[in-house]
């Protein structure tokens, strides 16, 4: 059963009977014969497929949250029995912001592996959605508020964004002393997905104050949109754990920060995994432990 699982699980992630096939070294007539008998087992489908796409059942995606958790169940008693309760092993998979990930995440992950010869790292670096579940995803770490309700959450700290420009930039075409100023100005937008980031939320007197920007570059990379206002082509908002080594080294200016609403959480969220592998735990408190520590603004 917990091999045919894992077939299972590979379906999922490789997006496919064949290429899970491949994969594991099997034909694809014996990957859609085992699928098709984990079905007859259960009773019900647990894909759909058309020639183009492949999604998961209601029961599917029960059945997968499930067999995870019995796969890292079965890994942990094996890790246990061979290499002792002390020590860790085995794969650990998240998904991070592409900023983040690179400029605080990838250090981190570099000194637990030195730490723990025997865990693999497989990092997914993306500023867009990522379903935890059907990608195979330990988890993440995410900005902003929890989407999907079905997953459970570790609140790190709360996220600042922050308007900001290069020096080089405010010398050209001055600086906004008020919200209102930014439809004068460029603004490098961060695209989500099909959604872009063109409005700009913030408060005046006490009241929200949203602003519809424009600007001639989108990209729906954070580091990409960092680089851009670094090299002074137009303002951006970003979260100030992704720009304050530059504010501190003056590199690049926060701008109308009295008029400053926009926060949020920074947050781990994964799937509610009854057990977790110790590797995977040891790695979720190590990150928020590192991550938790404040903050600030130059000026405070």
């Amino acid at each position: 059963m917990l091999d045919a699982l894992k077939l299972f699980l590979t379906i999922i992630e490789k997006g496919g009977l064949s290429a899970a096939g491949r994969e594991l070294g099997l034909s694809p007539a014996s990957v859609s014969e085992r699928l098709a008998a984990l079905e007859a087992h259960y009773g019900v489908a647990l894909l759909t497929r058309t020639t183009r796409s492949l999604r998961l059942t209601e029961e599917g995606r029960t059945l997968a949250e499930g067999a995870r958790r019995l796969l890292a169940e079965s890994e942990e008693l094996e890790s246990r029995v061979r290499l002792g309760a002390e020590k860790l092993s085995g794969p650990v998979r998240l998904s991070a912001p592409v900023d983040l990930g690179q400029s605080r995440l990838v250090p981190l992950l570099d000194r637990f592996m030195e730490q723990h010869p025997d865990v693999s790292i497989d990092l997914d670096l993306t500023d867009g959605f990522v379903d935890l579940v059907s990608q195979g995803m330990d988890f993440a770490v995410r900005y902003g508020s929890l989407a999907d309700s079905s997953l459970k959450a570790k609140l790190i700290g709360e996220n600042r964004r922050v308007v900001c420009a290069a020096p080089s930039y405010l010398q050209r075409r001055g600086r906004p002393s008020h919200p209102d100023d930014l439809v004068h100005h460029d603004c490098l937008i961060m695209r989500f997905g099909l959604n872009s980031d063109r409005v700009w939320n913030f408060r005046i007197h006490g009241q929200p104050h949203s602003v519809t920007v424009k600007g001639r570059r989108t990209a729906n990379n954070g580091e990409l949109v960092r680089r851009w206002c670094l090299q002074g082509h137009g303002l951006c908002r970003k979260s100030v754990w992704d720009v304050q080594a530059d504010l501190d080294a003056g590199r690049l200016v926060e701008l109308l920060p009295e008029f400053n609403a926009d926060r949020s959480a920074l947050q781990i969220v994964y799937a509610p995994t009854r057990v977790q592998p110790r590797r995977v735990r040891s790695l979720i408190e190590l990150i928020a432990a590192e991550l938790a520590q404040p903050t600030t603004r130059r000026d405070e």
